[in-house]
């Protein structure tokens, strides 16, 4: 009788080890640990043991080791050795697959509400030893856990799903602008450039005046390429600003900057970045193998196949201070919505629990 009570005991230790190890390690420590700052009270407990890591994972490992075997020994003892080895396959199977994810996922939480605490103390007393065997481990362990991605389509595809994820607080904003962070460098700069023949040009000996400034306006753009004589010869860039700046009649040529920068068609769109970051130009030249020019791109071109959207205009009234502060308004009207939404679906939560 005794021995039979020994063998249940053992088999409900192993079961609730088994428990306990899904508790602690159904999310990563980093998630629970930021649960618990933002006052999520029983992540704060199971933290307490949780923050061990590997030092606890090791206990509850030896734990479920030794009660397992002591609970095949004993069963031998009384059954053939057979039946004892099913015995034990089933306490396993029953531990590791069916138990911790069905019915008693509640029985597990509150087996952790209860245990945390002394588990908590038996680690802190523990820990100098089981940090030593854990540093062993990890010391002499071959291998290291893959991250199960090999090359960059690995990687949208975990973006994909998180997308997919409900729990997922991660923005479409910010997963689109890591995904065109990943995929912009695979476009050229022909796929992204504006046709010359859309491109409004300005000749060096154009006069600065209100004609020209609407003109300039009705274009929509900001930069401008200069031409001498005939189209394809660029000699300098004309910036709407410098028009705003200038006072009393005066020549294009006078007023534009001389630097001009050319890139091929057949660049990718991540060496085109690299040389608008060195050159701390905004607007090249798109030309072809015969020097042809074919059109121009500028960074915001580039910025918008990583942002994965338009670069809006309302932006680009930094200079205008109701625009920014009426900007800043919305902003923060949005937010206390997302925060009163968020408000009401945790008190609705708890209502419902």
């Amino acid at each position: 009788m005794l021995i039979f009570a020994l063998t249940i005991f053992l088999a409900l230790v192993t079961l609730i080890a088994v428990s306990l190890l899904k508790v602690y390690t159904h999310v990563s420590r980093t998630e629970l640990k930021r649960r618990a700052r933002s006052g999520d009270e029983f992540a704060k407990l199971l933290y307490r043991a949780a923050a061990y890591g590997m030092s606890l994972q090791l206990l509850l490992w030896t734990l479920i080791g030794l009660t397992a075997a002591g609970f095949f020994v004993l069963t031998a003892r009384t059954l053939p050795s057979w039946l004892a080895l099913i015995s034990s396959g089933a306490l396993i199977w029953l531990g590791f697959v069916w138990l911790p994810n069905t019915r008693v996922t509640i029985v597990s939480n509150t087996l952790a509400r209860y245990l945390t605490t002394p588990l908590s103390w038996l680690l802190s007393h523990l820990y100098p030893l089981l940090n030593r065997l854990a540093d062993w481990a990890r010391h002499h362990r071959t291998f290291s856990v893959h991250s199960g991605l090999y090359q960059k389509e690995d990687i949208i595809d975990l973006l994909d799903k998180q997308k997919q994820q409900p729990d997922n607080r991660i923005t479409d904003d910010e997963l689109r602008i890591v995904t065109g962070a990943l995929t912009f460098g695979d476009k050229i700069v022909r796929d992204i450039l504006t046709p010359r023949r859309i491109v409004k040009m300005v000749a060096a000996i154009d006069t600065v005046g209100p004609l020209l400034m609407d003109e300039l306006h009705d274009s929509g753009h900001s930069r401008f390429p200069v031409y001498q004589d005939k189209p394809e010869n660029i000699v300098g860039m004309l910036y709407a600003k410098d028009l705003l700046e200038q006072h009393g009649s005066a020549r294009v040529r006078d007023v534009m900057k001389k630097s001009v920068y050319y890139v091929h068609e057949d660049q990718s769109l991540r060496e085109a970045l690299q040389a608008f970051l060195k050159t701390k130009h905004h607007l090249f030249i798109v030309v072809n193998n015969f020097e042809e020019i074919v059109g121009i791109v500028t960074i915001e071109d580039i910025l918008e196949q990583i942002v994965g959207k338009p670069i809006l205009d309302e932006f680009d009234k930094y200079d205008d201070l109701r625009a920014v502060a009426t900007l800043k308004a919305k902003a923060e009207h949005h937010q206390n919505q997302s925060s009163d939404k968020e408000a009401v679906d945790v008190n609705s939560g708890k209502d419902d629990s």
